[in-house]
């Protein structure tokens, strides 16, 4: 009995703890989403709080409903059943509360999309390109880039080396500067991919032949994890997203060391191997 008890009781514990994910990583017997360390990931957060509420308002009164007919007008209980056909009230009513359900829902949704898409002006603009499977990414000529690099999955023996997550960590971040509005220009090298960093609230799909465009802005410095959410092939589990928010003055110094590293185009393509995993 004690041995059948242990996982209901870790069950309980694990439901009643906060059960947050990892500062901008997934994490393990996670139950909410990344904090938000964006604006727009916040709302997003928000949002998704208020329709978690309204759902399962609308569950509980549908189950009670449930219940109710089937206690109050089962077979036993009710053995003449009702001529009732239709009433005017409560088909109004049925009728009305969710039109205004989801009008009070729409109002902070179409708010929110406008936020998502309405692009500010940019500080910085890099651009991103899903290929089969990893991330390239540009840096603008025009404000102290002009250069690019390919970004690949470290190996877990790798990433355990280097004290960074399995499956996540990459051997050429994309580091960016913190308290600056970013502009990503997202398009695909060959198939649809999908730009997704969920703590920063992004999600764009890469398409070939199409430049999408999204943005974020963040003050908080640190490593945040994404990965490709479009099924692209093969290894689309193996081509994560690694950022690095650091500060104006460490981002001006890596661009610096980053223009002797990747200034020619064979320095650009030397990247680690892909793990045998995703081979």
């Amino acid at each position: 009995m004690i041995r059948l008890w242990k996982p209901v009781v870790l069950l309980l514990l694990t439901m009643a703890m906060p059960a947050l994910a990892g500062n901008g990583q997934p994490s393990m017997w996670e139950m909410n989403m990344q904090p938000p360390v964006t604006e727009v990931a916040e709302d997003i957060n928000s949002l998704h709080n208020i329709l978690l509420w309204i759902i399962t308002a609308i569950s509980l009164f549908v189950l009670g409903l449930l219940v109710y007919v089937m206690v109050r007008f089962n077979e036993k209980a009710h053995p003449v059943p009702s001529k009732l056909t239709h009433h005017t009230g409560l088909e109004i009513a049925w009728t009305l509360i969710p039109a205004l359900i989801l009008v009070f829902v729409a109002i902070p949704s179409f708010r929110l999309l406008r936020f998502e898409v309405e692009l500010p002006k940019p500080d910085i603009t890099v651009k991103a390109i899903g290929h089969q499977w990893y991330w390239s990414y540009e840096y603008a000529a025009d404000q102290n880039g002009g250069f690019a690099f390919d970004s690949y999955m470290l190996s877990r023996e790798e990433a355990v080396k280097a004290n960074q997550p399995a499956l996540l960590a990459v051997d050429n971040e994309l580091v960016l500067p913190a308290g600056k509005n970013i502009l990503v220009q997202v398009l695909g090298a060959d198939v649809i991919h999908n730009f997704a960093v969920s703590s920063f609230g992004v999600r764009m799909d890469a398409v070939p032949g199409r430049l999408n465009q999204t943005w974020f802005k963040t003050d908080k410095e640190g490593v945040y994890y994404g990965q490709c959410s479009r099924l692209c092939g093969t290894n689309h589990a193996f081509m994560p997203i690694a950022i690095r928010i650091v500060s104006p003055e460490k981002y001006a110094a890596w661009l610096v060391e980053a223009k002797k590293k990747f200034a020619s185009a064979d320095s650009a393509t030397q990247v680690a191997a892909l793990p045998v995993a995703a081979q």
